[in-house]
């Protein structure tokens, strides 16, 4: 077996995205663009259905927009899952607003609707479903859940570019906001970087502006514009949440590779299942028939008759030069939220449950079939 280093995950960039940087340097604009501009054109684009697309710094920007230009604040609760990164949560913290943590399918580690369902309060506002791994939660419950109260959803689709759910493309449901991530590890990136996309137009419009200090017009007008371009107006206490161009860059090019980076990810996971069936193990949970996994992670759990403990495999994956990560540890279980709402372990079984035994094994487009053969010669040799 090699004793080269395999990491968790690598980008998967190529001559052109390095070509469309080195152009956009060269020209001289490197903060928020003509480039930004095209990727968000290409994004909403791509998605279809008349969708607006609004790029910004990173997912957890994109939701915290999303989150504002709702009316999200003071005495509002949003309900998300435990079992995500805190970035879904603690953007409804930045606003004033409560989180209110429900448990997940065992099977998927999506959030469960009938939790869902028992936590709506007169205070609900919004919903927030997790797309786990890239395979989208149970949405035509969520949004019946969400219409039935008056609700708004806004996806967390982090994980989930592309993905399908009844045949159509994550990002395009009835949705009041999707957000997608663009971090160095996701399914496309542009290093940092995320999109919220959403039909409504003046969502867009508030996100638009609050993206950069609450200006009533783009940076890049100011600067292009043939008119008096000094001149701008603060109408809102905005963030500071745009993306570059030099970014962008990136992006443009990633976006052409998306169905070609899903296809082989999919090869990847497939492989991975046909050789860990017989393990003592529980595979990941795979689409419904006729639907698209994105694949981002490959989340396997380590059953109680495993040789070994969750926690002594990855010691030993690292110890053979593979790198594995755990996805993820529960919101509830971490100090600051636990401080805040006073939860225990056991509140969210489900999520503990999936917690202790899940491990996440490498799975990247740069991987060589040799890298993927290694992988699951480990795994196997640790396991069987």
């Amino acid at each position: 077996m090699s004793s080269k280093f395999l990491p968790f995950a690598l980008p998967d960039i190529g001559e052109e995205e390095i070509a469309e940087v080195v152009e956009a340097l060269r020209g001289g604009w490197v903060t928020t663009g003509p480039r930004a501009k095209q990727f968000e054109e290409d994004f909403a684009a791509f998605l279809g259905e008349g969708l607006r697309a609004v790029a910004v710094n990173s997912a957890t920007a994109g939701m915290h927009l999303a989150l504002e230009a709702l009316g999200v604040g003071p005495g509002d609760e949003v309900i998300t899952s435990t079992y995500t990164y805190t970035a879904t949560p603690v953007v409804a913290r930045y606003l004033g607003a409560d989180v209110v943590l429900v448990d997940i399918d065992p099977r998927t580690f999506n959030l469960d609707p009938d939790k869902v369902a028992a936590a709506i309060t007169p205070r609900t506002k919004v919903i927030m479903p997790v797309h786990i791994a890239g395979l989208p939660c149970d949405m035509e419950a969520i949004l019946q859940l969400a219409a039935r109260h008056n609700l708004s959803v806004v996806e967390d689709a982090a994980h989930a570019f592309p993905a399908t759910y009844k045949g159509r493309l994550i990002g395009t449901l009835d949705s009041a906001a999707t957000v997608f991530s663009f971090y160095a590890t996701k399914t496309i990136t542009t290093g940092e970087g995320g999109m919220m996309v959403t039909r409504n137009p003046e969502l867009a419009r508030r996100c638009r502006s609050m993206r950069l200090h609450g200006f009533d017009r783009n940076v890049f007008d100011r600067y292009t514009s043939p008119k008096a371009s000094w001149y701008y107006e603060v109408v809102a206490p905005g963030y500071s949440y745009n993306l570059t161009d030099i970014a962008a860059a990136i992006g443009i090019h990633q976006l052409r590779k998306a169905w070609a980076l899903q296809n082989k990810r999919q090869q990847m996971a497939e492989r991975y299942n046909e050789a860990f069936k017989n393990l003592p193990v529980v595979l990941p949970a795979g689409p419904p028939a006729g639907d698209t996994h994105a694949w981002h992670l490959y989340p396997l759990r380590l059953r109680a008759d495993a040789p070994i403990g969750r926690d002594e495999f990855i010691n030993k994956m690292q110890q053979l030069g593979i790198s594995c990560s755990v996805h993820f540890i529960p919101i509830h279980l971490h100090p600051y939220w636990r401080g805040l709402y006073h939860y225990q372990p056991g509140d969210f079984p489900a999520a503990l449950a999936a917690y202790e035994q899940e491990v996440s094994i490498p799975l990247f487009t740069k991987m060589t079939d040799d890298d993927q053969a290694r992988v699951i010669e480990a795994v196997t040799g640790l396991l069987s």
